[in-house]
C-alpha cells in the first residue's frame, strides 16, 4: 500500500476526531460577524475556496478565500486563517509576516515543529492528520471538516458517507478513461477543484473543474466517449442527461460532496496505478513549496 493510499484511508477518524476537538479551538477560529480571508497554496488554497462559501452561506459573515500569493494588499479582514500542512510554505510565512501587528492571524497546520508556530497569532495543530506523502488528502480534508464543525455544519453522516467512499466500487469504466471533469456548485466548486488537482498531481490526467453551470459554457464541447463527467453535490437540472447525450459518462455525487472527494482520490491512485505511475511520487512535486531569495 503506497502513502497516499494509506493516508486517504484514514480520513474518517481524522474528521470525528477533529469535530470532536473543534470547540476546543473555538478562539482561534472566526467568530460569528468577522469579516475573514482564508488563504492557502495549492489544495489548501481549493479547501479555502470551500471554507470561505460554507461561512458566509451559513451566514456567519463576510468571507473571502485567496492563493496565498495573490492575497490584496490594502484589503482590512478582522481576522485571516492560514491552511498550511508543512507549515514552510513561502507565500503563507511571507503573507503572515506582512499582516502581523495589523490583522490577527490563525494557522492551521500538522506541524508543530515549523516556522508558521511563530508567524501566526493562533495556531490550531492537527498533527493527527499529517501525512509522510507529497499529495494531500487527509490533511486537507480534515482541515475543513474542523472548519465545518466549528460552524455546526458537520454530522455523524459525513463520516459514514466517507467510510461508504472507501468501500463502494468505481463506476465500472471510470479509470479507463482518458479526460475527467469534475463540476461543483457552491463551497463545493473548492472540493471540485481539489479532485481535479488530485488527478493530475498523482496521475498526470487531462483533468478539468468547473462550476456545474458554466459546464454548458464551452467545456461540454469536449465531452464525449472515453471522457468522464464527475458532479460533487447536486447537479443543475437536466446536465446529466446533455452528458450523457454526448456519449461521455456522467458520475452522479449521492454521497456527501466531501466524501465524494474521497472517492475522486481513490479514482486518482487507480489511474495511477492502472497507468504504472507511483502516486507517492508525483512528478516535479515536493511536500511543500519552499522559495529561496
Amino acid at each position: 500500500m503506497t502513502h497516499v493510499e494509506d493516508e486517504l484511508a484514514g480520513q474518517p477518524e481524522c474528521w470525528t476526531r477533529a469535530a470532536a476537538e473543534a470547540p476546543g479551538h473555538a478562539g482561534a477560529l472566526p467568530a460569528p460577524g468577522e469579516r475573514v480571508a482564508i488563504v492557502g497554496c495549492g489544495t489548501s488554497y481549493f479547501m479555502a475556496q470551500s471554507a470561505a462559501a460554507l461561512r458566509e452561506g451559513a451566514g456567519q459573515g463576510e468571507t473571502d478565500a485567496f492563493a496565498a500569493s495573490e492575497f490584496p494588499p490594502g484589503r482590512s479582514y478582522d481576522r485571516v486563517v492560514a491552511l498550511s500542512r508543512s507549515g514552510t510554505t513561502t507565500e503563507v510565512l511571507d503573507l503572515l509576516g506582512e499582516l502581523r501587528g495589523s490583522t490577527r492571524t490563525t494557522a492551521v497546520t500538522a506541524d508543530p515543529a515549523t516556522p508558521v508556530m511563530a508567524a501566526a497569532d493562533d495556531v490550531v495543530v492537527l498533527g493527527f492528520a499529517d501525512e509522510r506523502s507529497v499529495v494531500q488528502t487527509r490533511f486537507a480534508t480534515t482541515a475543513l471538516t474542523l472548519l465545518r464543525a466549528h460552524l455546526g455544519l458537520h454530522t455523524d453522516a459525513v463520516v459514514a458517507d466517507a467510510r461508504t467512499a472507501l468501500t463502494a466500487p468505481l463506476p465500472e469504466g471510470l479509470v479507463d478513461r482518458t479526460q475527467f471533469t469534475f463540476l461543483g456548485h457552491g463551497w463545493t466548486v473548492g472540493l471540485a477543484h481539489e479532485a481535479a488537482l488530485k488527478m493530475r498531481e498523482a496521475a498526470q490526467s487531462w483533468t478539468e473543474a468547473y462550476p456545474a453551470m458554466e459546464y454548458r459554457h464551452g467545456p461540454i464541447s469536449i465531452t464525449t466517449h472515453g471522457t468522464a463527467t464527475w458532479m460533487l453535490g447536486q447537479a443543475p437540472e437536466g446536465l446529466a442527461e446533455q452528458v450523457r447525450e454526448t456519449g461521455g459518462l456522467w458520475v452522479a455525487g449521492d454521497l456527501d460532496p466531501l466524501a465524494e472527494l474521497v472517492r475522486a482520490q481513490r479514482l486518482a491512485v487507480a489511474v495511477a496505478e492502472s497507468r504504472g505511475l507511483d502516486p507517492d511520487r508525483p512528478r516535479h512535486l515536493t511536500r511543500s513549496v519552499i522559495l529561496t531569495p
